[in-house]
């Protein structure tokens, strides 16, 4: 996670060495996964931002995100997310 962001941010890289900033709206333990609901980090509040639902995979004791290929889980864990997302903005 990149420090000078807060703990709302993080820096992932994909295969290629790409960098990508992403904002963490929310996090969700759910049947014993994490995941998390980002959108890229553009600071532009104009632009329509998609929400990709990422879970938390450990590979070889290292955490690692990736989409959610299973279209009942994905259903699922999105459910849930927004649920609590709009829980928050009424609070």
């Amino acid at each position: 996670m990149a420090e000078e962001f807060g703990s709302d941010f993080m820096t992932i890289v994909d295969e290629d060495g790409t960098e990508y900033e992403l904002e963490v709206l929310s996090t969700l333990e759910y049947n014993g996964s994490t995941y998390l609901a980002v959108v890229p980090a553009t600071g532009d509040e104009k632009q329509d931002l998609e929400v990709s639902i990422l879970k938390s995979v450990d590979e070889d004791g290292e955490s690692i995100l990736c989409a959610i290929e299973d279209e009942t889980e994905l259903e699922a864990v999105y459910s849930l997310i927004m649920d609590a997302l709009y829980e928050e903005d009424e609070e």
